[in-house]
């Protein structure tokens, strides 16, 4: 995966991507939820997340209580432990990662947490979801970080641009 062409190119096409979402928003749910399964099964029919995984290189999930409470568990830890060596409260109020990439991303791009990783990095890029259009917003800023996220904006386009 070359991440430095991909970022170029999902900068270079975000501004018809935000376009795009507004055409969106009209969509009929059931057909827009129908819309981005298949699409999404389509984009990991191709992208191989181990090739790239630039969702934990460049962003930070957010860390539920039940996630912090399973990690620590599995670290041997008690949550107030992991929280100080780990996390840290963002703008909204949420827990997220101290830095990034992922403190738990391993030098293969394997999840070194995998079986324990946060409810988030499990429904990440969130495009096989009901009700999209409530997470068009997340979505349209994941097509900067996600190459499977850009594949199914762009071929969403290509019907819906005009």
């Amino acid at each position: 995966m070359d991440l430095e062409n991909f970022n170029k190119e999902s900068k270079s096409e975000y501004s018809s991507h935000v376009k795009l979402r507004a055409r969106l928003r009209k969509v009929k749910p059931k057909v827009l939820d129908e819309m981005f399964e298949e699409l999404h099964e389509e984009a990991f029919r191709e992208i191989d997340c181990l090739d790239c995984a630039n969702c934990c290189k460049t962003t930070s999930p957010i860390f539920l209580n039940t996630d912090i409470d399973r990690l620590a568990k599995s670290f041997r830890m008690k949550s107030s432990a992991f929280i100080d060596e780990y996390l840290h409260r963002d703008e909204e109020g949420d827990f997220v990662l101290n830095s990034s990439p992922c403190t738990f991303l391993g030098a293969d791009n394997k999840c070194l947490v995998y079986e324990d990783r946060p409810k988030a990095c499990r429904e990440y890029p969130h495009t096989n979801r009901k009700k999209m259009h409530g997470i068009l917003e997340l979505s349209l800023k994941n097509t900067l970080v996600c190459p499977a996220v850009f594949k199914i904006f762009q071929q969403i386009g290509k019907d819906y641009r005009k």
